[in-house]
């Protein structure tokens, strides 16, 4: 049976990658970024899209002649357009998914050590160490590529271009503004980050305990040893 100690350690880390998996899931549901667009040659057109990660939203006003919001699916329209936009989009998607299990699999390693007392293998220290360092990397890979696809692309004026048709219509001064979905990736990571060190506290303070009940017999005279 494990000691008080290792059971506290292992069930807050435990509970703090609970903690951030609720964060991302609720991530999924709500925007990442709206960015907005002056249509022209309407003089007070303006144009709108929000995008989560798997519903955004069309918004325009006079652009070119007559407004109306809309919802659409975000990777079957990026398919529409092809192209980069589509390809870092689809990163993005594959890297969260595979964040969410990273955390489920921290999740079982750390209450399976609450209970029991494996061996340094992948079920032990290891295994907390090796998905929480995996969906911290991951996850900060996905703050890259996200906005790298909304600022660094052309995605939200194409997206909407497909709305308008085949309506010439020239799309400037874009402002890009990130929301909650996205920013709910750092207190992801910090918690990721802070399940590590929760193990990592313990595991140094259980190896320097070993240390100490093994150091008088490593500094006992050979004389008594061999007695």
């Amino acid at each position: 049976m494990p000691s008080s100690k290792k059971i506290l350690h292992y069930t807050s880390s435990a509970l703090a990658t609970s903690i951030s998996v609720g964060l991302l899931g609720y991530a999924l549901s709500t925007e990442w970024a709206e960015t907005t667009m002056r249509c022209t040659p309407s003089g007070n057109g303006t144009a709108a899209i929000k995008l989560a990660l798997f519903v955004g939203n069309s918004e325009r006003f006079f652009c070119p002649y007559y407004g109306g919001s809309r919802d659409f699916p975000v990777f079957a329209q990026l398919q529409k357009l092809g192209g980069v936009p589509v390809v870092l989009h689809g990163v993005v998607l594959c890297l969260v998914v595979l964040c969410l299990l990273f955390s489920a699999g921290s999740i079982l390693v750390s209450l399976y050590n609450s209970v029991s007392n494996p061996y340094e293998t992948y079920m032990g220290p290891i295994g907390v160490y090796t998905c929480n360092s995996l969906s911290a990397c991951l996850a900060f890979v996905v703050l890259i590529c996200f906005v790298a696809n909304v600022h660094l692309t052309n995605m939200a004026e194409e997206l909407v271009q497909t709305f308008i048709g085949e309506d010439p219509v020239d799309l400037t001064e874009k402002v890009t503004e990130m929301k909650i979905g996205y920013y709910l990736l750092i207190p992801y990571i910090t918690l990721t980050l802070l399940a590590i060190a929760l193990i990592f506290i313990y595991d140094h303070a259980a190896y320097t305990h070993k240390k100490e009940q093994q150091r008088p017999t490593e500094d006992a005279p050979k004389e008594i040893m061999m007695y």
